[in-house]
């Protein structure tokens, strides 16, 4: 059973569905309202708590209804909750509006921006204990650049998200082992709007999965040759979570190699998609062995 340690996000998202996206300055009647448990960290984390890993999450959340309610929905998925903090301060949201498989999203941070570099230090037994450390940019970057100098002290892989995407520190992109980017997160992160994503990854060898929607993924292997990953062809219902899914799985397979970890990586994301919410249509590891077993 591979650890995971997450530093990260936890927010509770507000979904909206309506018949299509709405233009800017415009006002259009939604189909109907949910709340779902977010948040890129406690998203990865239960994708990956539901993939067989033994997960600890590390953030923060208010005290109000909404951060009561989320600590125990990560209960009972299973996370190892108690790294998580109260803070004075409204528990993150996330504004979503869906239509199909499309989303747009719209974030609150409110208590993880309160996840400090001191918070990590005084959890650093977590980081000696785990196997692999993700984490994303949901959190303040001064934070993200601690997880990896402790990931790197205690000499576990540590794995970057890089969204919301912002250029990184030179420093920070060498401590990183795997950076797990979009295409347009990519370029962002490198500061290199104009530049070649495929020359970029082949660049960095085994240090960049780059997701790219329906198609899969890409990276280069030890030699420097791209190689592709295919997508599963599934019917998309909700989107959103599908890069989440697919990072708490990296984690989760990292053990197995980069390629297998990939691979299974983008299932998973795929039958993400598949059902609504970020969190709730995240698969389990029997359902993700099926589904493998019929793309086989």
């Amino acid at each position: 059973m591979t650890r995971v340690l997450v530093i990260g996000s936890i927010n509770m998202d507000l979904v909206v569905r309506a018949e299509r996206l709405p233009q800017l300055g415009e006002t259009l009647m939604g189909q109907d309202f949910a709340t779902f448990p977010g948040g890129k960290g406690a998203n990865q984390a239960v994708a990956a708590a539901r993939l067989g890993a033994e997960v600890t999450l590390l953030g923060c959340v208010g005290d109000d209804a909404f951060g009561r309610e989320l600590r125990r929905h990560l209960d009972a998925e299973g996370v190892d909750t108690r790294l998580i903090r109260t803070v004075d301060a409204a528990t993150g949201i996330a504004a979503i509006t869906v239509s199909g498989g499309d989303n747009a999203i719209l974030v609150a941070p409110g208590a993880n921006h309160c996840l400090l570099p001191e918070h990590l230090d005084a959890a650093e037994a977590a980081f000696s204990a785990a196997d692999a450390v993700l984490a994303q940019l949901e959190i303040p970057l001064a934070t993200a650049r601690r997880a990896a100098e402790l990931a790197q002290r205690h000499g576990k892989p540590f794995l970057l998200n890089p969204a919301p995407a912002q250029a990184l520190p030179a420093a920070l992109l060498e401590q990183v082992s795997l950076l797990t980017p979009n295409q347009h997160e990519l370029l962002a992160v490198l500061d290199q709007p104009d530049g070649d994503w495929r020359a970029l990854i082949a660049a960095r060898p085994g240090r960049v999965a780059m997701t790219h929607g329906k198609d899969g993924a890409f990276y280069a292997d030890a030699d420097g040759a791209l190689r592709h990953q295919p997508g599963f062809p599934v019917t998309a219902v909700d989107s959103t979570g599908a890069g989440d899914t697919f990072n708490g799985a990296l984690a989760a397979f990292l053990p197995l190699g980069l390629a297998e970890a990939i691979r299974r990586a983008n299932a998973a994301g795929a039958l993400s998609v598949t059902r609504a919410g970020a969190q709730t249509g995240m698969p389990t590891l029997a359902e993700l062995n099926a589904f493998l077993e019929r793309h086989a």
